[in-house]
């Protein structure tokens, strides 16, 4: 499923429900439906780039990685796909983190599920 984020200061950014659902449960909104307000914007900018900061300091373990790029085996599987790759959680966050800046500055909302 697809989450739509939509502001007159930005273009749209898609993402899948279960990446924006931690950027999202980090500001305390609910990934179904919900709006950021201009006044509420710089504090979500604030939370995402305290976690990101802390994200970038804690690198992603090798087993975690591991499971990323794990093969599961299925016998019917195409063994000539291309490698998967890791997509740390600033890369997801920073599409969303631009339009909320884009936001605040200009004084709209950001809106989602509408």
């Amino acid at each position: 499923m697809l989450v739509t984020f939509k502001s007159k200061a930005a273009a749209e950014v898609v993402m899948y429900k279960e990446h924006a659902r931690p950027l999202l449960e980090l500001i305390g909104k609910d990934v179904q439906r919900g709006v950021i307000t201009a006044a509420e914007a710089a504090n979500a900018v604030a939370k995402l780039e305290v976690v990101i900061a802390e994200s970038k300091v804690h690198p992603t373990t090798e087993e975690v990685k591991r499971d990323v790029v794990a093969h599961p085996g299925e016998l019917d599987d195409d063994h000539d796909h291309e490698a998967s790759q890791y997509v740390s959680f600033a890369t997801r966050a920073y599409p969303l983190l631009e339009m909320l800046r884009a936001a605040q500055k200009d004084g709209y909302d950001v809106l989602w599920g509408v």
